[in-house]
């Protein structure tokens, strides 16, 4: 089938990309490679260099006709949604809706959207949490995130577009770039490479930091494929069930190093401490039983596995 992935350029997007490929599917990618790079973009897809809140993307999709519409663009950032709400609407609302008009005027089936199971929960009182808990948005990138949700509801309903939203955890691997809301991975391990200390960002009394879940985006791809003909109508936390604080993961990552026989020098092996961000939630992990069952997916990559894989393409392309 012909797919569009929107943010086919960036981290996550690109990898899905080259799954969809890899399985036989044409792809287009539009993607203003504002975070993403041209590079990443697989050579068996078609690329249109494009906002996806331009006109244009009206031409695009009467020229190409997606069957599918995977939705990977967004601004990233929780903290820059704090900071700057309206851009963040913009894009995030604004420019979906964009999409969802042109793939109902010329005919796409199904809508596979990318939510934020590490932000548009909040402080949940269910921990892990599962999808039977009521989002509490708590930053306005997730705040926009439930709103699209709530979009696609009513485009569904009201002119049949289908859709599967997945709902993710902190996802890293291979391409993931040091910006936004999960990209913490790629932040230690630039700043190992370039003999910068790195900053944990924490709450008072817990000086070990954040709780996240991390998903390696081998996994998540797994996930994207799945959706392509199951999950219609209905949305999935995507990540692992498996809670880590933030020196934990540094602690994981400096092994990773020293594993792949990489020198570290001592003074940075300790991250420095600074208070948590506006936006920043103390704790976030996804019970992920409800896409076992009706995506049949299951994360397989333990967080030592992708950290070492996702350090032998980094180190590589440092070089």
């Amino acid at each position: 089938m012909k797919i569009l992935v929107s943010g086919g350029a960036g981290f996550i997007g690109s990898n899905v990309v080259d799954g969809y490929v890899e399985n036989g599917h044409q792809v287009v990618v539009v993607d203003d490679l504002s975070s993403g790079a041209r590079e990443n973009v697989n050579p068996d897809a078609v690329f249109y260099h494009e906002d996806i809140r331009s006109p244009r993307m009206q031409e695009i999709f009467e020229k190409e006709r997606p069957e599918i519409l995977n939705h990977h663009a967004a601004q990233i950032s929780v903290p820059a949604s704090v900071e700057d709400p309206l851009t963040d609407a913009d894009i995030n609302i604004k420019g979906f809706l964009n999409l969802l008009e042109c793939a109902v005027k010329y005919g796409t089936n199904k809508v596979i959207f990318i939510s934020s199971g590490g932000a548009i929960y909040g402080e949940a009182e269910e921990y892990p949490t599962s999808e039977n808990y009521p989002p509490q948005p708590l930053s306005p990138y997730a705040v926009a995130k439930f709103c699209s949700e709530k979009y696609l509801a009513f485009y569904r309903h009201q002119y049949g577009l289908e859709y599967t939203t997945l709902r993710y955890a902190n996802i890293y691997g291979p391409r993931q770039i040091p910006h936004g809301e999960a990209g913490v991975v790629a932040i230690f391990m630039d700043n190992i490479l370039e003999g910068k200390q790195s900053v944990l960002y924490h709450f008072e009394g817990e000086p070990d930091g954040m709780i996240r879940d991390y998903c390696y985006v081998g996994d998540v791809v797994e996930a994207n494929i799945k959706a392509l003909a199951a999950g219609d109508g209905d949305f999935f936390n995507i990540g692992t069930g498996v809670e880590t604080k933030t020196l934990k993961l540094y602690e994981k990552i400096i092994d990773a190093f020293d594993n792949a026989g990489i020198q570290v020098p001592q003074e940075i092996r300790t991250p420095k401490r600074e208070m948590a961000r506006p936006g920043d939630l103390t704790r976030s992990c996804l019970r992920v039983e409800k896409a076992k069952r009706a995506l049949d997916w299951t994360p397989k990559t333990s967080l030592e596995e992708g950290l070492a894989k996702t350090l032998r393409w980094r180190f590589g392309k440092k070089q």
